[in-house]
């Protein structure tokens, strides 16, 4: 009997081996297609900002309705009393025409106050004036391009509304003995009177931007405006005569009447000197809200 053989052990097959002189090869990612924006990028300055605060405000839905009853009060009330005094005073020698828009123009000027409050004060109302700010970090620039644009656009409604009741007052009391406003009269009556107005309504604007309350703001403005003339009629005191005719003199209602050399007072401002005043007033205002606004968070 003969013995089995033990399984003789399976042999690798031979791997080919490489020659030696052949590398790897190299692989290099290929590189990505570069990417060009459409939206040309450009350093933004003040005619950005202007841009953006024309879109805002000619948009919104207050600026409508406070410039259209604006011209409606201006207007309504300028064309009322032109027909009721053309029609119950047959005689007028003397009087200025261009004044019986006083009545309208101080009314109205509550719609340019309340425009001017609500173009800053409801955006921080809101929380808008967070994005604001974020588009334009330059709060200065913010600031600037608002009132810029609410100061053109107050400027021309008024002096448009102005001129249209002006024209239509002087052609209803032709022939009652009025004077013809001259050239100053007109200059005062439309130009003048629409640069307090705007001026008036920015330092609304600045309130609004101090207060950052739109009801707040509002408020302040209109007590300013009438305050001062509602407490001087309550002064009988003698006593209080000197501080009486300085609330007369100075009282808004009064500087409105100066452009159309019709002063509540035989002392005070005269010719352009209200202008002058809320100019200076304005600016003041508009320098501590630009130092408050560069230290207060949004």
């Amino acid at each position: 009997m003969s013995t089995p053989q033990p399984p003789m052990p399976q042999q690798a097959a031979p791997q080919p081996s490489m020659p030696p002189q052949q590398a790897a090869p190299n692989w290099q990612a290929a590189p990505a297609p570069s990417y060009t924006s459409p939206i040309p990028i450009v350093r933004t300055h003040l005619g950005h900002a202007l841009s953006s605060e024309w879109t805002k405000i000619r948009s919104v839905r207050s600026t409508m309705w406070t410039l259209g009853v604006f011209v409606l009060l201006v207007v309504g009330i300028g064309l009322a009393a032109g027909a009721a005094v053309s029609s119950s005073s047959p005689d007028l020698s003397g009087e200025n025409p261009l004044s019986l828009g006083f009545f309208g123009l101080l009314l109205g000027s509550m719609c340019i106050i309340t425009l001017g409050v609500l173009t800053t004060a409801s955006e921080y109302g809101t929380g808008m004036i967070r994005t604001t700010m974020t588009a334009c970090p330059s709060r200065g620039r913010v600031l600037a391009a608002k009132a810029i644009v609410f100061f053109v656009v107050a400027f021309v409604i008024t002096v448009v509304s102005a001129a249209f009741v002006g024209f239509a007052q002087v052609a209803m009391l032709d022939g009652t003995g009025a004077d013809e406003p001259t050239g100053d009269d007109w200059l005062k009556g439309t130009v003048g009177i629409g640069l307090y107005i705007a001026l008036l309504g920015l330092l609304s604007l600045i309130v609004g931007s101090l207060v950052r309350h739109s009801a707040g703001a509002i408020t302040i403005m209109i007590g300013t405006v009438l305050a001062p003339l509602v407490i001087a009629m309550f002064m009988f005191s003698e006593s209080l005569s000197d501080l009486r005719d300085a609330l007369f003199e100075y009282s808004i209602p009064n500087q409105l009447s100066v452009f159309y050399d019709n002063s509540l007072s035989r002392s005070g401002p005269s010719g352009w000197d209200p202008l002058w005043i809320i100019l200076g007033v304005t600016a003041v205002a508009f320098v501590a809200a630009y130092a408050l606004l560069e230290k207060r968070d949004v």
